[in-house]
């Protein structure tokens, strides 16, 4: 059996064993066994094409690889160590950028070398490949400038900015037909401009609040991205991979965007993020304030308890004292649940990793859908670090930015106790009226010291 047909076999299993981790990764149980199921299929791919580049028998290109997968190696091992749970939703993005950039490289490099197969097809797939890539380039570097608070995250407003989206798409279009008519380095220039251009309006003209829908959608737009470039490489696994990634990155958006009341289509086009609104300065009332101590206090009086957390928890490292104060509340006889919204963080199921982590039960830990109606009848809910996902005007309010969007109405709950820094405004930049509910109160300062503190009263309680 020659080397091409054993390295088209592993990249067949490979395939069949990512498809098997995508399946793994959907649930909490099965979670860790598909990460397993996504290493020996990423282990397995590398291997055949080690092999496939040594039986071509040149010693550069080999060198070549080799120093690739080590430099890759050594920064996935030095992110690994360094970065935090809270800095992996602009790590994504940036590995996004990475995908997109590899992309136009390899269409790039297509149009220098020219085409082995029929010209017409090549010079799409090189134009197109080029297209996406550059889109997902600049489009994830703003996310990433973006989520790690390098740029602002209210949305830019330039004048006309649908008419600017629509002209790029056009301009595409007809540069593509050009390109395969006529292919030339400066048609292949403009497009990659105009790309890069368009990536970067796209999301910079959405708002914070919507950051983690444009972070799913960006790892779609990388997953088409590698496929293009499998066409132009004639490499079936990347085909195939870059599929899985695309089309599970789009169906996940759908998904989130159905969760946030948001147009799938907007999405794509860049057009929904925050478009007018009241300030985050803006007022509602007088806020009151509570002590950890009090807290304590009517945590033990109440019978039912929800918890909600969100980035700021994540921030604040607070996950380990919330599940011990769980714990404890548990072993008094506190029914103690948690209430997750589909975006809370700056990325799908951050919190629910943060939870897990710290080892709260799973079968405590519900989605919005699952206790948004029960929160009416509950005596206590504690918000930690969440805002945009618990802000009423949502619900209440037709003119607010975030109007329409399903939240957690944990405001209906006898008592509220939100954990925050400040009275500042969210991530989407709107003021909460939360805060000045009469059922409301505010325990201010950092979220870890705050819990423990609450951990600490509720220990001097005998069971």
């Amino acid at each position: 059996m020659d080397v091409l047909s054993v390295s088209g076999a592993a990249y067949l299993v490979a395939a069949l064993l990512f498809i098997l981790s995508l399946a793994g990764l959907s649930r909490h149980e099965t979670a860790s066994q598909g990460w397993t199921y996504g290493v020996a299929g990423m282990t397995l791919a590398l291997a055949a094409t080690v092999l496939r580049v040594t039986d071509a028998g040149s010693l550069t290109s080999l060198v070549v690889l080799g120093s690739a997968v080590a430099a890759g190696a050594v920064v996935g091992l030095w992110c690994a160590r360094r970065v935090q749970m809270t800095g992996m939703p602009e790590l994504i993005a940036l590995l996004h950028s990475f995908v997109g950039l590899a992309a136009v490289l390899i269409g790039w490099n297509g149009h220098l070398e020219g085409g082995s197969h029929a010209d017409g097809i090549h010079h799409a797939e090189v134009f197109i490949g080029v297209f996406i890539g550059a889109v997902t380039f600049t489009g994830s570097v703003v996310a990433f400038l973006k989520l790690s608070a390098r740029m602002k995250s209210a949305p830019l407003m330039l004048p006309g900015r649908n008419a600017v989206n629509i002209g790029a798409l056009a301009g595409f279009v007809i540069l593509t037909v050009l390109y395969v008519i006529t292919p030339s380095l400066g048609l292949l220039t403009a497009v990659t401009a105009l790309a890069l251009a368009l990536g970067w309006h796209l999301v910079a003209s959405i708002g914070g609040g919507d950051m983690p829908v444009v972070v799913s959608m960006l790892n779609s737009y990388s997953g088409w991205a590698a496929a293009a470039s499998g066409f132009l490489l004639g490499n079936d696994l990347l085909i195939v991979t870059g599929a899985l990634v695309g089309s599970s990155g789009a169906y996940l958006s759908y998904i989130m965007c159905k969760a946030m009341n948001r147009s799938f289509v907007s999405v794509i086009a860049g057009g929904f993020g925050l478009e007018t609104g009241p300030s985050g300065d803006q007022e509602h009332g007088e806020h009151r304030e509570i002590s950890a101590e009090d807290t304590a206090e009517l945590l033990l009086s109440a019978s039912s308890v929800v918890i909600t957390p969100g980035y700021g928890m994540a921030v604040a490292q607070a996950q380990y004292p919330v599940a011990e104060m769980t714990r404890l509340l548990r072993e008094k006889g506190v029914d103690v649940r948690f209430a997750i919204h589909p975006v809370a963080g700056r990325l799908p199921g951050h919190m629910n990793v943060l939870l897990a982590e710290a080892k709260v039960p799973y079968d405590i830990v519900l989605e919005m859908d699952e206790i948004n109606d029960e929160l009416a009848g509950t005596d206590v809910v504690l918000v930690i670090g969440a805002n945009d996902t618990v802000n009423p005007s949502a619900a209440e309010d037709p003119d607010s930015p975030i109007a329409g969007m399903p939240v957690l109405r944990v405001w209906e709950a006898g008592n509220v106790v939100v954990f925050k820094r400040s009275m500042a405004a969210g991530y989407a930049g709107v003021q909460n009226p939360l805060f000045f509910r009469e059922n409301s109160q505010m325990l201010f300062g950092d979220a870890k010291t705050r819990v423990d503190e609450i951990v600490g009263a509720l220990s001097r309680v005998p069971v």
